[in-house]
């Protein structure tokens, strides 16, 4: 099973290059974030076109997450508990094929120290009380999204530069660790060890022509997945076409059984 992930920044701005993409890609599953429509604005039949069956937690003009998959998906969650009404939305899931998908889209934190800030802080340890709640590490369970936080300084351009700042404080480190720690490896870590991979650069001072970008966009398995766990790679190319989210998709391939 292929399991795609990838911040679109705007469903309705990179619609066509998502159609792209999946048509070439062909991920069983894909994990969308931050949309930015409502769910009624989805292009689902667009989707529906080239095999595939969506489910949404959408909210006009920001945030917003969407999965799509070929096959039935069950289970469904929507948000997590505590979220203000319409509140953010950020995370969906459902079991597909198997699978326990957890997709997110963790809040960016503006910056340290700010209410916002506070904010990514306590919405991480609200996810962590939902996976303790809500699932078993003991079962194939996968989330993952734009995470916002990278995680040590092999995921960024300059360590130096970018120490204590947002994206990758000490307390968002930890506040993402714990999270972790509930049962998960790093699936990318599985496979590449090395620094300098990246998924998401600023659209300003050619930082994707530098390669100067922070990998803040991850997919993360329970034990019982790792064995099953082939390969996961940053796809690079969609940020070069025309129109390109800052972000690019990470792809995982699963074995099912």
């Amino acid at each position: 099973m292929r399991i795609a992930t990838w911040n679109v920044n705007s469903i309705a701005a990179r619609l066509p290059a998502v159609l792209r993409w999946a048509e070439y890609e062909r991920p069983e599953v894909l994990c969308l974030q931050e949309i930015k429509c409502v769910d009624e604005k989805f292009p689902s039949a667009d989707f529906e076109a080239l095999g595939y069956s969506s489910i949404t937690h959408g909210q006009r003009t920001y945030n917003g997450v969407a999965i799509l998959a070929q096959s039935e998906m069950t289970a469904v969650t929507k948000g997590l508990p505590g979220d203000e009404e319409p509140g953010h939305a950020r995370l969906i899931a459902a079991s597909v094929g198997g699978i326990t998908v957890v997709n997110v889209y963790i809040p960016n934190g503006s910056d340290v120290g700010t209410e916002k800030y506070a904010f990514k802080l306590d919405w991480l340890a609200r996810l962590r009380t939902f996976l303790d709640e809500r699932y078993s590490p003991s079962d194939p369970v996968l989330i993952c999204g734009d995470f916002n936080v990278a995680p040590d300084d092999r995921d960024v351009h300059d360590p130096a530069m970018w120490e204590g700042r947002i994206l990758c404080s000490p307390a968002e480190r930890e506040a993402l660790e714990n999270v972790r720690l509930w049962g998960f490896e790093d699936a990318f870590r599985l496979h590449t060890l090395d620094g300098g991979h990246f998924s998401w650069w600023d659209y300003r001072a050619g930082a994707f022509r530098r390669n100067v970008g922070l990998r803040i966009d991850h997919i993360w398995i329970t034990q019982q997945l790792v064995p099953r766990c082939h390969s996961v790679r940053i796809d690079k190319e969609p940020r070069m076409w025309d129109r390109p989210s800052d972000h690019a998709p990470v792809v995982a391939d699963i074995s099912t059984d």
